[in-house]
């Protein structure tokens, strides 16, 4: 079984930064695939980032295109959000999720979320 232990939210002035981590654990994990994604009070979970594990092509969000940048560190199965220029509108609980093919539709696994809050 995968587990996704996100860290490194928390709360941030408008135009500051954060970098999200996502350790991830399991007997055999090689996922074909890594991402991030939003929630925000009201609002439907948002795709913002994701990875291909193997060769690393990225793909991002319109709104988070220039300011925010994913990676990922295969050697210690842990993938990261790097998140600069923070507007309050990015304020949501974040969440990473893997699966086990990079053409499936849905993620597999899922980490529990962390928050972030960006203050104006």
């Amino acid at each position: 079984q995968v587990q996704l232990v996100e860290s490194g939210g928390g709360l941030v002035q408008a135009g500051g930064s954060l970098r999200l981590s996502c350790a991830a654990s399991g007997r055999t994990f090689n996922p074909g695939r890594m991402g991030w994604f939003r929630q925000a009070p009201g609002k439907e979970r948002e795709f913002v980032a994701a990875t291909n594990w193997s060769s690393g092509t990225t793909s991002y969000a319109d709104s988070v295109k220039g300011r925010f940048t994913i990676s990922r560190e295969n050697t210690k199965n842990t993938l990261y959000l790097q998140m600069n220029s923070l507007k309050p509108e990015d304020t949501a609980v974040y969440y990473c999720a893997a699966k086990n093919y990079v053409y499936s539709g849905k993620y597999d696994y899922w980490g529990q979320g962390t928050q972030v809050t960006v203050s104006s």
